[in-house]
């Protein structure tokens, strides 16, 4: 890896300098634009619509139009702002780490102890470890002032760039003025739905499969061309997941659910339906008395039940 920034962690007088590091990367298959007919890249071209001239990128300065007026700001202009300058990350508080909205967190950089700062940032990280703290930063990245978590990862400092406050939008929406009756019955079931996908995370059993999929036509395009066959190369058509058929009452969804993932079929958290996943009406009269509540005689699922009961017979 190579450092993007270098600058120190100060709070009170202690100085901590350090290199800092792109945490994450994108694993995206990168794709261009081409013209369709002969495959020619499709180039664009930065062109002044005043003189009509393409202007090279060393030429281009950034500017504010207020509708009757235009300010250019050079590269020199921004570089003198003194946040610009600023090659400290400033410690403001230390916080609980509980107090910090996942929502805020932005991009993620990991700090590296300069030559002669290992101890100090030992010190810095043992500290924020025992104190179970999060130290909330501002410092400068890029021409912009940004507000950030220090954290500890591992034996690692990590640096997150925060979102603002005013940057965070608020949920206002008229389908949430409204609170719709929920039953015990209904909780039961989807609390028994959760328990049977629940398990702690383990994020290398994820995958990205559109993108897994996007190598996998790229590579049998290259190899067989552009007359390929799809059914051949990703196999049958893959089954319509939970939610994406039939619109089906929500004690009936969560009651098939449930005995779906007792049944065995829903094991692994996959979240995938099956055809002919409805439950058989056995399972359905045990899950029913095992959450201890009558049944409403009139409710329509009974009603689906009663006839997916008979159809056997």
């Amino acid at each position: 890896m190579r450092a993007i920034w270098t600058g120190a962690i100060t709070f009170g007088l202690v100085n901590v300098p350090v290199k800092v590091y792109s945490a994450t990367e994108d694993h995206d298959v990168a794709l261009h634009q081409v013209h369709d007919a002969d495959g020619g890249r499709i180039r664009y071209q930065r062109r002044c619509e005043i003189d009509g001239k393409i202007i090279p990128y060393e030429h281009i300065a950034k500017a504010y139009d207020d509708g009757e007026r235009t300010v250019v700001l050079t590269p020199e202009d921004l570089a003198s702002l003194p946040a610009e300058r600023s090659r400290e990350i400033d410690v403001v508080e230390f916080v609980p780490n509980e107090q910090l909205d996942p929502i805020m967190f932005d991009r993620s950089y990991y700090l590296e102890p300069d030559s002669k700062s290992l101890k100090a940032y030992t010190l810095l990280r043992r500290t924020l470890e025992d104190s179970e703290r999060t130290a909330i930063v501002n410092f400068a990245l890029r021409q912009k002032t940004r507000l950030g978590a220090l954290r500890v990862r591992g034996n690692v400092l990590t640096l997150q760039t925060l979102l603002w406050n005013d940057e965070i939008r608020e949920a206002s929406f008229s389908g949430l003025d409204e609170t719709p009756r929920v039953t015990q019955r209904e909780l039961d079931l989807s609390n028994a739905l959760m328990e049977s996908f629940a398990g702690d995370f383990e994020p290398e059993k994820f995958t990205d499969e559109y993108q897994d999929e996007l190598r996998k036509l790229i590579d049998a395009k290259l190899e067989q061309g552009d007359a390929i066959d799809t059914a051949e190369t990703f196999g049958e058509e893959e089954e319509k997941r939970a939610g994406g058929g039939e619109v089906i009452d929500l004690m009936e969804a969560l009651q098939r659910s449930v005995e779906r993932s007792r049944s065995g079929s829903g094991s692994g958290g996959s979240g995938k339906s099956s055809k002919g996943s409805a439950s058989k009406s056995t399972g359905t009269k045990a899950s029913a008395s095992k959450s201890g509540t009558a049944r409403k005689p009139a409710a329509k699922p009974a009603e689906k039940k009663t006839a997916a009961k008979k159809k056997p017979a």
